[in-house]
């Protein structure tokens, strides 16, 4: 089964800038939409981050980092997605999530962990105070 294959994270100290990668194990698959969820340290929840609509390239990202994380995609493939992060702070520092969604997505819900049915093994991304 395909699975999903994360790069970038480590460690950064505030004020800097990463990049996530997030691409699938099989080329020939595609997905309607990607994203990222993430979990802080000690804490349950994992919440969006952003997510793209892979055909269109419609976005949307989690309060907290609007205006510092980019999402963009690859369009030839529709299965690699890319996270700039910047301006990045020591509340950015998580476990980040790549997910995907490989039937038609509802857009309304792009928050939603269920409409996604790939998820990556978690990169960790830790940013000095």
């Amino acid at each position: 089964q395909e699975r999903l294959v994360e790069s970038g994270g480590g460690f950064v100290q505030a004020g800097g800038s990463l990049q996530l990668s997030c691409t699938v194990s099989r080329r020939a698959c595609s997905f309607y939409a990607m994203g990222w969820f993430r979990q802080a340290p000690g804490k349950g929840e994992r919440n969006l981050v952003a997510a793209i609509d892979m055909s269109g390239g419609t976005t949307s990202y989690g309060e907290s980092v609007k205006g510092r994380f980019t999402i963009s995609r690859n369009t030839t493939f529709l299965n690699t997605a890319y996270l700039q992060m910047n301006a990045l702070t020591h509340e950015d520092t998580a476990n980040y999530f790549c997910v995907a969604s490989s039937k038609p997505f509802v857009w309304s819900i792009v928050g939603a962990e269920d409409e996604y049915d790939y998820w990556g093994q978690g990169t960790q991304v830790t940013v000095a105070p």
